[in-house]
């Protein structure tokens, strides 16, 4: 699949500012910009997704974690402190 990418002048002249003096070519440092911001949307899909399912099971359940006990939990364990793991807790839907 050929693609044409046609950038505005100020652009093309940006990243030919950017891309000199080094061993990189134009086209390198937009394949490699193009592949950053797709991982980048990839797993911005991906986050988006784990949320709305996690409200679902919610909506399902009425169960979930407490923030603030999630908090403790993590405040602990970045600290290097042993922690329980938070319990879910019943919500009213």
């Amino acid at each position: 699949m050929a693609v044409t990418l046609k950038l505005p002048p100020e652009l093309k002249d940006r990243v030919a500012s950017v891309v000199k003096g080094t061993e990189k070519s134009a086209h390198a440092f937009m394949v490699e910009a193009i592949e950053q911001q797709t991982a980048l949307a990839e797993k911005r899909r991906a986050f988006v997704d784990a949320a709305l399912s996690a409200r679902r099971n919610f909506l399902r359940t009425g169960k979930a974690y407490a923030f603030e006990d999630v908090r403790k939990y993590f405040a602990a364990r970045a600290a290097g402190k042993p922690a329980r793991k938070p319990r879910l807790k019943r919500w009213r839907v």
